[in-house]
């Protein structure tokens, strides 16, 4: 008599995908793969973040794709394992047009100088770099600009699931305070 052989836990399939894969794996993906269909695969990955939350492990989402990172509360024992420096820190100027891009992405980089009201040249260069910040299409208006937005290596770096885990800015800002122009709006002079 042949034994059947018992299929894991839709979870524990998706883990062990995402565990293995070099990058984010889209949804999608992990459904065929796993032969189940994509609203139980969403169910199944809110189950092992929420599973996740207090280990060594998240699991972070951008769009329509997942990954299996470090918390980033270990990343200084992880760097003494494995023998890695502290990374240069980000110019305030970096930092700035970071944030930027985080909350009003996906945002060109004429709208992130009008913000700052300088250039943003380099320190979008020094993010690129970095992994934090990528181009994720063009603008559909003449000259048809780069639009920038967040990587899955920002939500690693700064401890986030998915990029709706920010703050609100209004958390943030000062009372009566507006830091940016909102769309389609001049700065007050």
């Amino acid at each position: 008599m042949q034994e059947q052989e018992q299929q894991p836990p839709l979870k524990a399939v998706l883990e062990a995908i995402l565990f293995v894969a070099d990058g984010p794996v889209p949804v999608a993906v992990l459904a065929e793969i796993a032969g189940a269909g994509q609203e139980a695969v969403e169910a199944a990955l809110q189950e092992l973040a929420a599973e996740c939350r207090g280990r060594g492990v998240r699991l972070l989402r951008h769009g329509q794709a997942a990954q299996m990172a470090t918390a980033p509360e270990t990343s200084a024992y992880i760097e003494r394992f494995m023998g890695l420096s502290h990374p240069d820190r980000l110019s305030r100027a970096a930092l700035e047009t970071l944030a930027i891009i985080a909350y009003k992405q996906p945002v060109t980089r004429a709208e992130i100088e009008a913000i700052r009201g300088v250039g943003c040249e380099r320190a979008l260069a020094s993010l690129k770099e970095r992994g934090l910040v990528t181009e994720v299409g063009r603008a559909q208006r003449p000259g048809r600009p780069y639009l920038y937005g967040t990587t899955f290596r920002f939500l690693e770096h700064f401890g986030l699931e998915r990029p709706e885990d920010l703050p609100p800015l209004a958390e943030l800002a000062s009372p009566g305070q507006d830091w940016y122009p909102r769309q389609g709006q001049g700065a007050e002079p």
